[in-house]
């Protein structure tokens, strides 16, 4: 079905859960909102549903998915144990933007998990992600809905963008509150390993747990969306900047670009510059990232960031960026 594109999209909002329900239970896909980015969500029990998310997306098959429920007694459908400390973080973080890495049942198809014996697990924190779960009766193997490699969609007209043709629902739930995906935890270490940074940081889990490691070296088998491949690029060029003097300094080689920072850093540049603001905080510039470089993408040639790889406290908007910008500052 989502290899083809002629699929009639509607967007709607919770009056059609029920409908998205449906369609789930049938084996169809269905983009619903998170408080981190929107899903692209199928019955993650149902192996060509599955699939059809890969298709969809054009994902790469190595790639895991998160599968969604709406409660921790839910989450026993998809794990082998669960370990005391996950109900410790669950009870503190979810429902929320932490997905928690676990083994997986011989009742999940492989699929689903890439091929691995662990998946991740995550509760959402959004009315209209809770409820599509409860209704579907399952639990939702759910990858951003967008196409591989792009911006993450944080609105409902991102995903129209990306999945217009391909899939028959998407449920709007306005922009959300994160922005940025959700923390990957894997808990089937002798050390808790983050694999993914994101709302939910480390200093906040050492809160619970007695030591946590962030994830480091080449990636071979990805044990987490956001690992190994190339993501959230835009349809132009995009690089990083360390100061706002390299930053004009580039902006003054290109025709039609913009610079995008926090405030202070904009403030530092000459007024006629052409510029776009995250805000201030990690989380106003965690909310804002994805959204802008999506409405930046069409009006611009040429997009400069600022970076952050210098600021602990924005680790997690750094993780993304490295990824937009290639790894490129100037």
């Amino acid at each position: 079905m989502s290899s083809r594109n002629d699929v009639k999209t509607i967007i709607g909002g919770a009056e059609f859960i029920d409908e998205g329900a449906r369609i789930l239970k049938e084996g169809g896909l269905v983009a619903f909102p998170t408080e981190t980015v929107y899903g692209l969500g199928a019955d993650a029990f149902n192996p060509q549903a599955v699939k059809d998310i890969f298709t969809a997306k054009g994902r790469p098959q190595d790639n895991p998915l998160i599968v969604h429920f709406a409660s921790v007694e839910d989450v026993k459908m998809a794990v082998k144990e669960i370990p005391p400390v996950a109900y410790k973080l669950w009870e503190r973080f979810s429902p929320g933007p932490l997905t928690l890495v676990l083994p997986k049942n011989d009742k999940l198809p492989l699929i689903t998990t890439a091929g691995i014996q662990t998946v991740g697990i995550r509760i959402p924190n959004h009315p209209i992600a809770l409820e599509l779960i409860k209704k579907s009766g399952t639990g939702i193997a759910a990858p951003s809905a967008n196409t591989s490699g792009r911006v993450s969609p944080t609105r409902a007209i991102d995903v129209y963008e990306d999945m217009v043709g391909k899939i028959p629902l998407i449920l709007d739930g306005g922009q959300t509150d994160v922005g940025i995906e959700s923390t990957v935890l894997d808990l089937t270490k002798d050390i808790p390993i983050v694999l993914r940074p994101g709302g939910v940081t480390i200093e906040m889990l050492t809160e619970v747990l007695d030591k946590v490691i962030n994830h480091k070296g080449e990636v071979i088998v990805a044990e987490s969306p956001g690992m190994k491949y190339k993501h959230y690029a835009p349809t132009c060029p995009c690089v990083g900047a360390r100061a706002p003097s390299s930053a004009f300094a580039e902006y003054c080689k290109h025709d039609n670009g913009v610079i995008v920072g926090r405030n202070s850093f904009i403030k530092a540049l000459p007024s006629d510059v052409t510029v776009a603001s995250l805000g201030e905080s990690p989380a106003e510039c965690m909310r804002n990232i994805f959204s802008l470089l999506r409405d930046l993408e069409k009006k611009y040639d040429y997009i400069i960031i600022e970076d952050f790889s210098s600021e602990a406290e924005y680790f997690a908007l750094y993780n993304r960026l490295k990824k937009t910008t290639g790894n490129v500052i100037v």
